[in-house]
């Protein structure tokens, strides 16, 4: 790489924010474009479903980087610009109003995008969903003290707002195919705990149920579900799962699998001089010896990280363990683990605790893959080496 390069990445959250933090860090001189479809400068998103939900932090919170970040480090931010293709034999990205920017490599750092489930009315514009502030602020607005929300899904954005709506006083009802919150990801015991936590903080559970319609009503909507039940709320929020941004990458040609752009370990695509990072990237990770699909914050920020430092002409590669924190109310989750699942969850509970610490191991063919930890940082700590050295299951 050369001082004269122009670099472009497209997409203004974490990865691609890392992806010029780390360039510039590595000495990067080249000139450095990041293009945002959203008015903001790359914000941090997990607060949206915890903290900010609450009113507990202001907008001004949110930010990554200052302002001055970016004129300090000489990194042209492009808020409100839509990218609608790029030609890889030009090496120009298209911007939807027409307008063509050169580039000599190029970082697709596009993210996700909520799903709305095939269901009758989930296609309603009024009917939430979550991923951006505007997102979070309309789900505040809406949901005053007394009122009822459904919400329909048990991931951890789902489980993560309906803690913080209860603690507003919202009336929560949470809707979920699962039979037991994250059941499937996290195995039955894990599971029981987090169904508890939410019982907790009042919110009722519909769990292995169906959502069949929902119909709006004069004063908010109606949530049909599987028992025969018809819930009232004046607001749904559906929270079940993203899609990756890929279609940029399809359009073009590059190599996709598992619903993401396959890289190496130094996030490069199957195209010279493009790189794909974040949610939308299916990345070989060295010590897993296998390509990960991951969709957490701290991925993003570690897939920048390499993608800025190979481009800046240093050596880098993915190799960390995929993990994430999820904060439910005053409850905690700490998660590292492989993709691919497992085949044996052990679940230990610390001896003599007074607040339900405990850790799940999970393992597979007898091999450490996961590790979950609530207050136990000391298994969390630990646990993150054997995944990434392959060690037997303890």
């Amino acid at each position: 790489m050369n001082q004269n390069d122009q670099i472009v990445i497209v997409g203004g959250g974490p990865a691609g924010l890392s992806v010029a933090r780390a360039y510039r860090e590595t000495g990067g001189l080249g000139r450095l474009i990041i293009l945002t479809a959203e008015p903001y400068s790359p914000y941090r998103r997990p607060p949206l479903t915890k903290e900010y939900l609450r009113g507990e932090i202001a907008r001004d919170a949110l930010p990554i980087e200052s302002p001055s970040w970016y004129e300090e480090n000489n990194v042209e931010l492009r808020t409100m610009t839509r990218v609608s293709s790029f030609d890889r034999n030009r090496g120009v990205v298209e911007m939807e109003e027409g307008e063509e920017l050169y580039y000599d490599s190029l970082v697709l750092a596009t993210g996700s995008e909520p799903i709305r489930i095939p269901m009758p009315g989930t296609d309603d514009p009024e009917v939430l969903v979550m991923r951006t502030i505007e997102n979070s602020e309309r789900l505040q607005s809406r949901a005053s003290e007394g009122s009822r929300v459904v919400i329909v899904g048990s991931g951890f954005i789902g489980c993560e707002a309906a803690a913080s709506l209860s603690l507003r006083g919202v009336e929560v009802v949470l809707v979920s195919q699962e039979k037991g919150p994250q059941r499937e990801r996290l195995g039955e015991k894990a599971s029981q705990h987090i169904q508890g936590w939410l019982e907790g903080y009042g919110i009722d559970l519909y769990l292995g149920t169906d959502v069949e319609r929902i119909e709006r009503r004069h004063d908010g909507f109606e949530v049909a579900v599987s028992d025969g039940d018809a819930i009232p709320a004046q607001t749904v929020l559906l929270a079940t799962g993203v899609r990756p941004r890929i279609k940029l990458a399809e359009d073009a040609g590059l190599e996709t699998e598992e619903g993401g752009i396959v890289t190496d370990s130094s996030m490069r695509t199957s195209a010279p001089m493009i790189f794909a990072v974040g949610d939308i990237a299916f990345a070989m990770n060295e010590a897993a010896g296998s390509h990960q699909k991951v969709e957490h914050w701290g991925d993003a920020l570690n897939h920048g990280r390499v993608a800025g430092t190979v481009l800046a002409g240093g050596e880098a590669a993915w190799k960390e363990a995929p993990g994430f924190w999820s904060t439910m109310g005053d409850k905690t989750l700490k998660y590292w683990a492989w993709t691919g699942g497992w085949d044996e969850a052990r679940f230990v509970k610390k001896d003599g605790s007074e607040d339900e610490a405990f850790a799940v191991w999970y393992g597979r063919k007898g091999v450490t893959v996961g590790v979950l930890a609530h207050n136990a940082d000391e298994e969390y700590e630990e646990g993150r080496e054997l995944i990434e050295q392959g060690s037997p299951l303890p």
